[in-house]
């Protein structure tokens, strides 16, 4: 899919502030709903409070990252449990509509959201839809760099430095959809050979591969380590907190995500599942992101942009390949991959 284009647009289109638009649910309502959120803890609080207030539905709620939601979803297929997948990668949820995992919804709010949400949606057979966007870098924290004396980083390439032995942070693919958007976005900007050597040679310099996608901007914030690699504004997130980071584009140019939103195939609260999904598209739901310190740009044309959100219209942007790179004979391909060669080398 190739909306780069229409991505470029949002700084313009993300703030026009269409208060007509805002969706207004029942005061009150029958019954429970779970939520599978791929986001920060800190986000789904929120959006699960404000919800269950405007609603009456009890909302059971589980954390996890994009990956281990997708593997719950699949080892729980003969007997879901959970209602909604409600944010994280857009990638695990293409795969998990591919697979029969999610259902078909059409939303009435589809009318109201930016081409790149839509294009999800509409690619997935309206299985899934896009509920913000971000993109991908890594971030450094300033203390740490000038106490050695080695030069800001600023693309991929110094990545592999020698001054930055053992000093970077990344998820690992397997879990995290963050750090699937990387092996992808690598791949796609330099050819899948150049890409696994690239990534083969950052491991010498790799610390740790955490479970979380965005566990390295905070290491990186807190001087446990010099580099995280994540979304940018997981690293904004650090900085507005006053950590001593610096955000970095790759000048290579950099892939972005479509964090998206689905309905559990067989969930036990379908009509409930339909009332969250519905809801979490209006301009009101989506601006409790950035109460919440996450500075991801919303797909409703109405919800206003956190005006720390990065902005993508200044970023070099890959036109990522969501439909090759979301499929399950990719996905599990390349990581398969990414375990025998990169996971498993030797420092």
């Amino acid at each position: 899919m190739k909306i780069s284009t229409s991505l470029r647009a949002l700084a313009s289109g993300a703030t026009l502030g269409l208060a007509g638009l805002l969706w207004s649910l029942p005061a009150a309502a029958d019954g429970e709903l779970t939520v599978y959120c791929s986001v920060q803890e800190e986000w789904c609080r929120p959006m699960v409070q404000a919800f269950e207030r405007e609603t009456g539905i009890k909302v059971n709620m589980t954390r996890k990252s994009s990956g281990e939601t997708l593997a719950q979803v699949k080892a729980e297929g003969a007997n879901p449990r959970g209602d909604v997948w409600w944010g994280g990668t857009g990638d695990p949820h293409l795969q998990a509509a591919e697979e029969g995992l999610t259902v078909e919804y059409k939303s009435p709010m589809l009318a109201e959201l930016q081409p790149w949400a839509a294009s999800q949606a509409e690619q997935s057979g309206y299985k899934t839809v896009g509920i913000y966007a971000g993109a991908l870098g890594y971030s450094f924290n300033t203390e740490m760099l000038a106490s050695t004396g080695a030069a800001e980083p600023a693309c991929w390439a110094d990545l592999l430095k020698e001054e930055f032995r053992d000093e970077i942070q990344v998820a690992n693919p397997n879990s995290s959809g963050t750090a699937y958007t990387m092996v992808a976005t690598l791949v796609q900007l330099m050819g899948e050979d150049k890409a696994f050597e690239f990534m083969k040679g950052m491991h010498k310099n790799v610390n740790q591969y955490t479970k979380s996608g965005a566990a390295p901007a905070r290491a990186a914030a807190t001087g446990e380590t010099l580099i995280g690699i994540t979304f940018q504004h997981d690293a904004v997130t650090q900085a507005v907190q006053g950590a001593p980071v610096k955000v970095v584009s790759p000048c290579e140019g950099t892939g972005y995500e479509i964090g998206s939103m689905s309905i559990i195939k067989g969930g036990p609260n379908p009509d409930n599942a339909k009332k969250w999904y519905d809801w979490a598209l209006t301009p009101a739901a989506q601006e409790l992101g950035a109460a919440a310190n996450s500075f991801q740009v919303p797909s409703n044309k109405g919800a206003k942009a956190p005006k720390e959100a990065p902005d993508l219209s200044t970023i070099k942007l890959i036109d990522y390949d969501f439909a090759k790179y979301g499929s399950k004979d990719e996905r599990t391909r390349l990581l398969s991959k990414w375990d025998a060669e990169v996971g498993a080398a030797p420092k």
